[in-house]
């Protein structure tokens, strides 16, 4: 993924703080465009597993991957929200 992509997705992020009734993953998709249909289509979970995820009520790391699939985030970048963040230059490897 290109390091614009990942400051895209972090804006995105740091954009929830101005909408606090949104979850980090809600604001994402809506700017990605998709809508809860859309998602469960894409992703093959329930409209009401996204809902649950996006309220904060349920949190399985695979389903998580599974979205962040959908989205085109890396894989585990709602299960680590640090992979969204981190900057590939000036790592230590």
């Amino acid at each position: 993924m290109s390091n614009i992509a990942k400051r895209d997705t972090f804006s995105e992020l740091a954009a929830t703080e101005i909408a606090p009734d949104h979850s980090a993953l809600r604001a994402i998709r809506e700017t990605r465009g998709y809508s809860l249909e859309e998602l469960s289509l894409t992703c093959g979970l329930s409209i009401n597993e996204i809902a649950d995820i996006e309220s904060g009520r349920d949190a399985d790391p695979s389903k998580l991957r599974r979205i962040a699939t959908a989205l085109r985030l890396p894989e585990g970048a709602l299960v680590n929200p640090a992979v969204l963040v981190q900057p590939t230059e000036n790592r230590s490897v």
